[in-house]
């Protein structure tokens, strides 16, 4: 039992090379596999995910003698974000381990090493900056999830730093981090900018001599997702951790799962590491299931929440942390959407989040018709920057920015490529 929670305590199984490579043990995935099967290398690279669980070295080398394509698991290990999880557990078999990969991997470890420790030194910058501008800031994801999820920030991949403000403060903010040196990426008239604080969520920021290496955030989605998290309410139960050396304020464990659990969602889990969040956060920090289910009902995100913890459980492990199966609405259809994001997360592609496709599933994993609704109403009539870039209007003919919104959605609907490659092929293009 949690002291501090009162839920349950929970004790994770142990994966080993022999659980895994069982067909009874594997989570079925669809076309183009044997069913109940995934290959040697995601196998593996599960292992290496789950392995501070219990794993032992006897398992790790079992498996790694049986033929594994290096050049396949350094390939995905970079597309899942996990170098570090790899690497520290070849490293413990390395008399085993062509030389090749391992040192590929050791490169690839110590440059996120580098470009973590400093993303660290930044954050600490930033938010001595904006204490001592009175502006409240929230950290989330980055340094502060690393310290959470590892109590070291290597050992986890990021790449930028995620600060959280009011809405009312995200001039001023943006204030604060040009007197630091921060460029925001985009550049809105008064009127855009008011309407973007409204419908949008983060600014991104570059510095001189790096892109993309902040962003401010005042919600956690795009208000068209219709999920309305209570920023507010992230601040009255925010926690305070360290990071090197001074204290700093993140977001409390059950608010901070159904965050990532939600940021997992709108990248449609293209990514292992998203997994791997979720399933660290639920076995290091205690966390209240009642208060979690409540707020997940109220938001209208159960079915996004179970698809994370189901996901989870049968590729990590953890335990589906349930004490009421009913809370699992047979009708949910749960089963059906984790198959098939488990094949996504197989496949190791990037995801085109502006294709119909993404949209289905979006519409799929929320339980509320009215969610829905709400979803397809905002997407259609909520402009953007890219409505703003497209066509100058003047300000009497702002609202007719949703015109060029709708006539945008249309045409990209309609143009859109035959296969999943062209689309990611495509997206690659347009964001160059």
């Amino acid at each position: 039992m949690n002291l501090e929670t009162g839920a349950p305590a929970i004790h994770p199984p142990v994966l080993t090379a022999s659980s895994l490579s069982t067909p009874s043990s594997l989570p079925q995935t669809t076309a183009r596999r044997h069913p109940g099967q995934f290959n040697r290398e995601f196998n593996f690279l599960l292992l290496c995910a789950a392995c501070n669980r219990g794993s032992r070295v006897e398992d790790i080398r079992e498996f790694v003698g049986d033929n594994l394509d290096w050049q396949t698991l350094v390939r995905i290990t970079e597309h899942h974000r996990l170098i570090p999880q790899v690497y520290t557990t070849l490293r413990r078999i390395a008399d085993i381990v062509p030389a090749e990969p391992l040192e590929k991997l050791h490169h690839c470890y110590q440059a996120n090493a580098r470009q973590t420790l400093r993303l660290t030194h930044d954050l600490v910058r930033a938010l001595k900056h904006f204490e001592s501008r009175g502006i409240p800031v929230l950290v989330y994801k980055g340094p502060a999830l690393a310290t959470i999820l590892n109590s070291d920030v290597t050992g986890r991949q990021f790449a930028d730093i995620d600060l959280l403000v009011h809405p009312s403060t995200v001039q001023k903010s943006k204030a604060a981090l040009a007197e630091l040196g921060y460029t925001p990426q985009c550049s809105l008239t008064g009127r855009q900018e008011q309407s973007f604080i409204r419908s949008g969520y983060e600014y991104a920021f570059d510095l001189p001599d790096a892109q993309n290496v902040l962003e401010l955030k005042w919600r956690v989605l795009p208000r068209f997702y219709s999920i309305d998290f209570d920023v507010a309410g992230f601040f009255s139960r925010a926690i305070t951790i360290e990071i090197g050396g001074p204290p700093v304020r993140t977001l409390c464990p059950d608010d901070l799962l159904l965050v990532l659990c939600v940021h997992a969602a709108k990248h449609a889990w293209s990514e292992l590491s998203l997994v791997w969040d979720i399933s660290q956060l639920i076995q290091s920090q205690p966390i209240n299931w009642d208060s979690v289910h409540e707020q997940a009902n109220q938001l209208g995100i159960r079915r996004i929440l179970n698809v994370n913890l189901a996901l989870a459980h049968s590729l990590l492990g953890n335990p589906f942390p349930l004490a009421d199966p009913k809370r699992l609405d047979p009708e949910s259809g749960i089963s059906h959407l984790t198959s098939r994001i488990r094949a996504i997360i197989h496949d190791s592609e990037q995801v085109n989040t502006e294709s119909v496709s993404y949209f289905r599933l979006m519409l799929a994993l929320r339980e509320r018709w009215r969610d829905r609704a709400r979803f397809l109403w905002r997407l259609l009539l909520t402009p953007g920057t890219g409505e703003w870039s497209v066509v100058s209007l003047p300000a009497w003919l702002f609202p007719f920015y949703r015109v060029v919104r709708m006539l945008r959605l249309a045409n990209r609907f309609i143009r859109i490529p035959a296969t999943g490659r062209e689309r990611t092929q495509e997206r690659k293009t347009n964001n160059a």
